[in-house]
């Protein structure tokens, strides 16, 4: 009878999971294999395929450009990611205090985070102009001249990490809230009480019992710049002169503007392992640092 009772309940699971699962498998695993199949091939998108074994891999290797997309990316990461870690945690720190209006203000700093990337590169790219935007209007206004912005290869990359840092600090704000909300008060009381100041309760209670958060936040965002492309794609089309161009904007390239298929599934799927490395290699020193 228990038996029965156990088959029924694995049939009923199936069958209310069966349209997520074939969901999953049409839209998500069947492009995956295929994209590693066709990283085999010579696809035009509209010809036949012709199998060329590794060669897009070798070519992939002695190729510069997607040297330059790598580096680019990897720059981008440098600059993204302590911003985003930095300014989300201080942001929950401020707005995880009592103070009047913090619902509100909460809503504001999440506000650019739902908001589209078409939009928001649209706004920074008019904040960037160096000849009526705002930003070079108020440096003049101090005395300052201000940079070409987007339009020099030395400064171009920093405006797309500000614009981007900019976007998701609301996200990783809401993170660390909830990571800061799970620390029990009594931590603090206990400090308060042994003279600790603010500075060293962070130091000693906050930074510490938030490094799950923080991990995960890592995580997140890491695997978030490496797909780096909307606002590249807006703000700079990988110009000027190559200096922004990253890798997923590679990929499109290559896909959507060359029609070299194969090409572009061989650039995705070492897109794919350079994530699972440095994810990996995170969760290592993750687990070293619980140990």
């Amino acid at each position: 009878m228990v038996s029965m009772t156990k088959k029924k309940t694995f049939f009923w699971l199936c069958v209310f999971l069966l349209p997520n699962l074939l969901g999953f498998l049409t839209f998500i695993g069947v492009p995956i294999v295929s994209s590693l199949v066709i990283s085999f091939t010579d696809w035009d998108l509209l010809g036949s395929m012709s199998f060329n074994g590794i060669e897009n891999y070798i070519r992939l290797v002695q190729d510069p450009e997607f040297w330059v997309s790598f580096r680019n990316t990897i720059l981008f990461i440098v600059g993204y990611l302590p911003l985003v870690l930095i300014f989300g945690l201080a942001c929950a720190l401020l707005l995880n205090q009592k103070m009047k209006f913090r619902a509100f203000f909460r809503a504001t700093f999440f506000l650019p985070v739902i908001t589209s990337w078409v939009a928001v590169s649209l706004v920074w790219k008019w904040l960037y102009n160096p000849e009526y935007g705002l930003i070079n209007y108020l440096l003049s206004v101090i005395g300052i001249s201000g940079p070409e912005w987007l339009n020099d290869p030395n400064t171009a990359m920093i405006g797309i990490i500000l614009a981007s840092a900019w976007k998701d600090i609301g996200f990783v704000m809401v993170l660390f809230l909830g990571g800061l909300q799970n620390i029990s008060p009594t931590y603090y009381e206990a400090a308060s009480i042994d003279g600790a100041s603010k500075l060293r309760q962070l130091w000693n209670i906050t930074i510490p019992l938030l490094a799950p958060t923080t991990f995960f936040v890592t995580i997140i965002s890491l695997i978030n710049s490496f797909q780096v492309f909307d606002q590249v794609m807006i703000m700079t089309g990988g110009g000027p002169g190559g200096s922004t161009i990253v890798m997923v904007q590679n990929i499109y390239n290559h896909a959507f503007r060359y029609f070299e298929m194969g090409y572009a599934s061989a650039m995705s799927w070492v897109l794919f392992l350079v994530i699972f490395l440095f994810t990996w290699i995170q969760m290592k020193f993750q687990d070293k640092g619980a140990n």
